[in-house]
């Protein structure tokens, strides 16, 4: 299954707004929709032609209320995500997934529960599900442009935080 992560912009309720709207919200309702971090929206679809078309029927809501469209395709990468500009591509054969890790943007993953990630009761599953219990899911933070060199990704160090989630980007995106 494909994932797709939608992220809400700072100054908006991202669940509120898809779903307050009648176009968007006949899009989405054949989605079982997730929370994965704050402000987000998450589905998953049977492919990555499918998390495209889903992005591509949302876009006129994703510029207007939406910072970061993610797209997670396991047949690309197990833990990293795709920008949507990277996931069209590949969708449309311009890019060979092999040849896609090199551009990277890093968010860091801050929980409400400040405690060790050992502490907190719930799995890696329910925790990318944004089931992470009474405080809320975990937000994602200040972002950073990196490029990897080699089999290895530069230290995130924005921000003191336990983990991030990496989404690769295209060229054009890391540059601009």
């Amino acid at each position: 299954m494909t994932r797709v992560c939608l992220v809400g912009d700072e100054d908006v309720n991202l669940r509120y707004e898809l779903l307050s709207r009648e176009t968007s919200r006949e899009a989405l309702a054949t989605y079982d929709l997730r929370e994965p971090f704050a402000n987000t929206v998450g589905a998953e679809t049977v492919s990555l032609g499918a998390a495209v078309a889903l992005l591509n029927d949302l876009d006129w809501y994703l510029v207007r209320f939406v910072d970061e469209a993610l797209v997670l395709e396991p047949s690309v990468s197990e833990e990293e995500w795709l920008s949507r500009d990277l996931a069209t591509a590949i969708r449309d054969d311009e890019l060979d997934p092999g040849a896609t890790g090199r551009f990277l943007k890093v968010y860091g993953v801050e929980y409400a529960d400040s405690g060790p990630a050992s502490d907190r009761d719930e799995s890696p599953e329910e925790q990318a599900a944004g089931v992470t219990g009474s405080d809320g899911p975990p937000r994602l933070v200040a972002s950073m442009l990196l490029a990897r060199t080699g089999e290895t990704i530069p230290e995130y160090d924005l921000r003191d935080v336990e983990e991030t989630l990496v989404v690769r980007v295209t060229e054009s995106e890391f540059e601009g």
